[in-house]
């Protein structure tokens, strides 16, 4: 019998142990088996009313399979029973904004009993973008980095922030000042190098990294970051020389730019053995599955239709004869495109995504399309091939409850699309259609969906080895390591939901 069997058992022959659930609600959260220990831990939370702890439990494993509405009325719970207690302050603030609710005054609440709190800080900030007030949002995060100028992950913000609000001429001004102000912090240089390379500004990128290595000396990512841009560039032979002295079998993020860059200029037979070096169907590593795709297609190895081919792979469902309102829908979600631009690290090109968990949303339109993916996505996993411990795909369990690791909204505007990219953190992506430009319906591909096609970017001749043709309604799911992405189109709104679903457990 397991640990999490045996607490389970302990739980349900003594539940009022208030030690004994909690540790089975710590178990649940850390197996994804929330939906076991829930009812156990609700009842005891309500035999115990004055246990702030187990209402906060209660919440928190609420929150974790998107039940919003339960997890913020336990959360509400455990506020009233400890109205000073900064953790469940600032979850209760979290959970009311991921659910789409103004929590604004929550989190200066969570402010006031935790004023050093990173994460609350930040989340005041998103707080303050989901109710529209973007301009007060960016006021504050710039002056919180005046005081604390070596908050990276307030400077890595208010650089996505910018360049989503649409200001990019200034997105990097207050990270560089900071960076020669501060020039012997390393993590500056690290913040301001990674975001100029995300943003495609190569110019910005190797300055950045110069100035980097005058000030705090060589170091692995400054170089390998120089070595990615000279590579995304054209500089063959600078970035070969760089790549030579990386270490690149102790680090994947290495390894996989220099895969890039020799699949870029055509050296198949000497990304192999790298590719080889690195894969795993877990961890990490999931980041070479889509090189060895390109790679094996290229060589003509096999594996290649191994890896992606299996028509059971791909599913196509048609659920709008039982979306209930598909206008209302649409209506509801470009209400939460408030950005007016492109996210800084994301595939969107001409268009806008939403930020935060759309599924998390106790909208009822939301939460209606969200069961009826629930439903759509059990069933493609139950359809899946048998288990192959090898394959990113199989190598997992089949759970009855898929959970989702994030999900989203995008709005594609006139000549709009989705460059090819992948989410191998994920373990099946997806798109669904909510409303089409007439030009997608209307003949030819424009719009349509693209499988198995890398970057272009990376400029290898690989088709899309499928195209999919969207329909309001229609949703489609697809392995998280598989490239995708969208054909441009000429007029009119592309509106869509995305997801990721989550590695399962096992």
């Amino acid at each position: 019998m397991s640990t999490f069997d045996q607490l389970v058992e302990r739980a349900n022959a003594r539940p009022d142990d208030v030690a004994t659930v909690t540790a089975l609600a710590e178990a649940a959260a850390a197996r994804q088996a929330e939906h076991i220990a829930l009812p156990l831990l609700t009842a005891a939370a309500e035999r115990a009313r004055d246990n702030a702890l187990l209402w906060q439990w209660t919440g928190l494993l609420h929150r974790a399979i998107d039940q919003h509405e339960s997890a913020l009325a336990a959360l509400n719970a455990a506020a009233l029973l400890a109205p000073e207690d900064a953790r469940i302050a600032q979850g209760r603030a979290q959970v009311a904004l991921e659910a789409g609710i103004d929590a604004v005054a929550l989190f200066d609440t969570a402010h006031r009993l935790a004023p050093s709190n990173g994460d609350v800080l930040l989340g005041r900030i998103a707080a303050r973008v989901a109710v529209g007030d973007g301009a007060t949002a960016l006021a504050e995060l710039e002056n919180l980095l005046a005081q604390h100028p070596g908050w990276y992950a307030g400077h890595d913000r208010l650089v996505h922030l910018r360049w989503m609000m649409g200001d990019r001429a200034r997105a990097f001004e207050t990270l560089n000042r900071t960076a020669d102000a501060h020039p012997q912090d390393g993590r500056l240089w690290r913040t301001l190098v990674v975001a100029l390379v995300q943003a495609e500004r190569y110019d910005g990128a190797l300055d950045a990294i110069r100035r980097g290595r005058a000030a705090v000396g060589e170091s692995a990512l400054l170089t390998t970051n120089e070595a990615a841009v000279l590579s995304e560039t054209g500089h063959v032979a600078a970035a070969d020389a760089l790549f030579t002295a990386l270490p690149a079998q102790s680090d994947i993020s290495v390894a996989v730019r220099h895969v890039r860059h020799l699949l870029r200029t055509g050296r198949i037979d000497a990304a192999l053995p790298i590719i080889e070096r690195w894969l795993s169907p877990r961890g990490p590593q999931r980041a070479m599955w889509p090189y060895a795709a390109i790679a094996w297609r290229l060589s003509g190895d096999p594996r290649a239709a191994w890896l992606d081919d299996d028509p059971a792979f791909v599913s196509v469902v048609d659920l709008a004869d039982r979306v209930s309102d598909m206008t209302r829908l649409a209506i509801g979600l470009r209400g939460l495109h408030r950005a007016k631009g492109q996210h800084l690290d994301q595939s969107v090109r001409g268009g806008t995504q939403t930020d935060g968990p759309l599924f998390s949303r106790v909208e009822p339109e939301i939460q209606a399309l969200r069961a009826l993916i629930v439903e759509a996505v059990a069933d493609h996993v139950r359809k899946l091939p048998k288990p192959d411990p090898r394959h990113p795909l199989l190598a997992f369990g089949r759970p009855d409850r898929p959970r989702f690791a994030g999900s989203w909204s995008v709005r594609l505007a006139g000549r709009g699309h989705h460059a090819n990219h992948v989410h191998p953190a994920g373990w099946i992506s997806s798109a669904f259609y909510v409303a089409l430009p007439s030009e997608t319906t209307a003949g030819g591909q424009s719009g349509w969906l693209t499988l198995g096609a890398p970057q272009a970017e990376l400029g290898l001749p690989i088709a899309p080895a499928r195209t999919i043709e969207p329909r309001p309604g229609r949703l489609v799911l697809f392995p998280s390591t598989m490239w995708h992405g969208t054909l441009p189109y000429r007029t009119g709104e592309r509106l869509s939901v995305a997801f990721d679903i989550a590695l399962p457990f096992d």
